[in-house]
Formats: C-alpha cells, sequence, structure tokens
C-alpha cells in the first residue's frame, strides 16, 4: 500500500540519518529525571566513575527511531520475542553491575527530588491520598519508576501495548486493564509534553509522553507505537528533532485525532487497504444507488468519493439509478457530483440507454437535457483551453 510504504520509508531514512545503538549512559534514559542527569555531571567534573559512563561522541547528533506497528509482521519480527513489561525486553538475568547502576538512579532521584517531595506534601494536605497509604512508599515507587532504562525498540513496544488496548503485540499477553489505558491515553494527551503539551494536542493531536534525556514516545491508538530520541532540547525540555518529527510524520498522514473529516483534508492513510476498500465503496455506492438512498449518496460525496467508480460490468452509479428509475438519485449525480452520462458498460450502454429500455420516462427526459448541456460544458471548456494555449505560445514567441 502505498502510503505506508511511504511511512516507512519516512521512518527508515530518518532513523538513517545516525545511529541508533542502546542508550549507553544512564542519563540518556527517557524515564530518567533532571535529577540523574545533575548528579551524573557532578561527578564527572569531580572525575568520578559512574556506570555505563561510556558515552557515544556527538551526542548532539544522536537520533534514534523505533516503530512497531499493529499487525504488520515486518516490523513484528523486528522486535523481541519476549518483552518484560515495562523493564528492559531482554529475558537474561541481571548482571552486578546492572543492580548497581538501578540502585545508583534511585539513590540519585531520591536525593534530588526535592519537587516530587514538595508536591507529595501538597496533596498530603489537601488530602489526595487515600487513607492508609504510605506518602513516602508512594514517593518511592515512583523513583524506582523514573529509574527504569529502556532502549528505542523496548519503548516502542510499550507505546504499541498502550495503542494495542493493554495487549503487548509481541507476546499477545494482556498487561494492562482497557480503563488504565484510556486514562493513561487522556493524560499524555492532555500534559504529557510539559508546557508544550497545549500547542502539540493542537498541531499533532496524539498522545505522546517527552523525557529530558530527549525521549519521546509517540501513541497512535489502533495503529501503532513509537519512540524517537533525539537529545538537544528546547527551551521547554522537549526533543527539539522529535517535536518536528511529530509534526511531520501528522502533516502527511491523517493520524490527527480529527483528520478523520476526510474532505476537510487531503492526506495519506496507511491504515485502508486499497483492493479491499476500494472494492467496498463500489459495492456501497452501487447499493445506495440501487435502493434511491440520496443521503447515503450525499455522505459518500462529502467524504470525497470518487462518485464515478465502475464495477466489474462498468456500470456506474448511474447506471443502476437510471435501470430502476430512481429520479431523484439521477438528479443528485447529475446536478451536485456532475457524473459523466456517456460512460458505457461493457455491453456498451450508457444510462440513457437503460433508462429507455426499462421505460422511465422522465428519467430519460432528464439525461436527454443534462447529455446537451455536458456536450456544451465540455466544448466550452475545451475551446477555453486552446484559447490558453494560445496565449501561452504568443507570449512566448
Amino acid at each position: 500500500m502505498r502510503s505506508m510504504k511511504a511511512l516507512q520509508k519516512a521512518l527508515s531514512r530518518a532513523g538513517s540519518h545516525c545511529g541508533r545503538g542502546g542508550w549507553g549512559h544512564p542519563s540518556r534514559s527517557p524515564l530518567l529525571g533532571g535529577g540523574v542527569r545533575h548528579h551524573l555531571s557532578e561527578a564527572a567534573a569531580q572525575g568520578r566513575e559512574t556506570p555505563h559512563s561510556h558515552q557515544p561522541q556527538h551526542q548532539d547528533q544522536c537520533c534514534s527511531i523505533s516503530t512497531k506497528w499493529l499487525g504488520m509482521n515486518t516490523w513484528v519480527s523486528a522486535m523481541p520475542r519476549k518483552v518484560i513489561f515495562p523493564l528492559l525486553p531482554t529475558p537474561t538475568p541481571p548482571t552486578s553491575s546492572t543492580k548497581l547502576g538501578v540502585c545508583f538512579r534511585f539513590q540519585s532521584e531520591k536525593e534530588t527530588g526535592d519537587r516530587n517531595y514538595a508536591i507529595g506534601y501538597y496533596l498530603k494536605e489537601k488530602k489526595c491520598f487515600p487513607k492508609g497509604v504510605d506518602m513516602m512508599a508512594a514517593l518511592d515507587l515512583y523513583f524506582q519508576l523514573c529509574s527504569v532504562e529502556v532502549t528505542c525498540e523496548s519503548g516502542s513496544v510499550m507505546a504499541a501495548t498502550l495503542a494495542n488496548g493493554g495487549i503487548c503485540p509481541i507476546t499477545g499477553e494482556s498487561v494492562l486493564s482497557a480503563e488504565a489505558v484510556r486514562n493513561t491515553l487522556s493524560l499524555m494527551h492532555s500534559c504529557g509534553m510539559y508546557d508544550f503539551s497545549g500547542q502539540f494536542a493542537f498541531h499533532v493531536g496524539l498522545p505522546a509522553k517527552s523525557a529530558v534525556s530527549g525521549a519521546i514516545l509517540l501513541v497512535v491508538p489502533n495503529v501503532m507505537g513509537m519512540m524517537c530520541l533525539s537529545p538537544p532540547l528546547d527551551k521547554l525540555g522537549n526533543s527539539h528533532r522529535g517535536t518536528s518529527f511529530c509534526q511531520k510524520l501528522v502533516s502527511l498522514f491523517n493520524f490527527h485525532n480529527y483528520d478523520n473529516l476526510r474532505h476537510c483534508a487531503r492526506k495519506l492513510d496507511p491504515r485502508r487497504e486499497g483492493a479491499e476498500v476500494r472494492n467496498k465503496t463500489v459495492v456501497n455506492l452501487l447499493f445506495a444507488a440501487y435502493s434511491g438512498d440520496v443521503s447515503a449518496l450525499r455522505r459518500f460525496a462529502l467524504s470525497a468519493m470518487d462518485m464515478e467508480q465502475k464495477d466489474y460490468d462498468s456500470r456506474t452509479a448511474l447506471h443502476v439509478a437510471a435501470a430502476e428509475g430512481h429520479i431523484e438519485v439521477v438528479k443528485f449525480l447529475i446536478e451536485a457530483c456532475k457524473v459523466n452520462p456517456f460512460a458505457k458498460d461493457r455491453w456498451g450502454n450508457i444510462p440513457l440507454d437503460d433508462a429507455v429500455q426499462f421505460n422511465h420516462l422522465e428519467v430519460v427526459k432528464l439525461l436527454q437535457d443534462y447529455q446537451d448541456s455536458y456536450t456544451l460544458s465540455e466544448t466550452q471548456a475545451e475551446a477555453a483551453a486552446e484559447a490558453l494555449s494560445k496565449e501561452n505560445l504568443e507570449s512566448m514567441v
């Protein structure tokens, strides 16, 4: 399908401009807060070693993109077969250095999370915590979640799980309830991009979550999940190139929440399967003409459907309406849709021939008048095009 291939090509081109690789340094994890980055910068200034201290060169040029299409085997084969959600997708047991790195990041988050402590005490004062809930235990859990290290690949599986209604597309396991997914996506859509959330919802219209590491997790519900990484941040703390990529993605494909108004937006839709959808639209169009359903035909026309589509016998909706004698349908097709009255089916008949054969006199008169005006308008259009061509030649001479 052309639009889906275009999306895959765009994603591969964006990912080929820079290396993918792992996260390497823990401060590049998309779920780490500013406390870890501050702690690591202090350690680097004092010459102390830190876990995973090998940072790749030219970090400002790093950009990594990983996607997961729901129901697409070509993308599934590139993903790990076993996923431990929401931790790393590798089933290997953690080593001592991995445990040390996780503990280090957790302690760093806990020591530098002053604002989180302030928010916690404020919520406690307003009695926002349920009875029996320990605020410090809740904060510890939050700091642990902020210390989880992920890659673009595992992050895209998380995003695809949210896009798939809580069912992991790799393992088929249900890891989140439908209500939890709905609430999570609602929060991501309303405040997942910090102070840029309102503008992001306006321009992109998709739930997303950004991190100070330069990562953006993007969810296209019922389609795919995506995570992209580009460390340079804008003034609001979001990845500059990641945000630009999301906007360009939505400008090309109708993924925005309100792009389903297709008569207002001309974009590619990779969710549509060409031949199947085309056959279905032809059947719906001809059935509406057969049953005299003008409202359905008007709805099809407003959705930018080709009203001159033909079936396997090369018959159009005007052929069917003329044969059935539905004068209101014929009026709508010739007056509002301006369809071609000279289209021939495989037997060489035009709609007027069908109306004559079944003795629908009103339809015959209507089609005859329309044929005369349609021929006249075509002649005028050809004359105008010829005159314009002569003017262009004269101006060139």
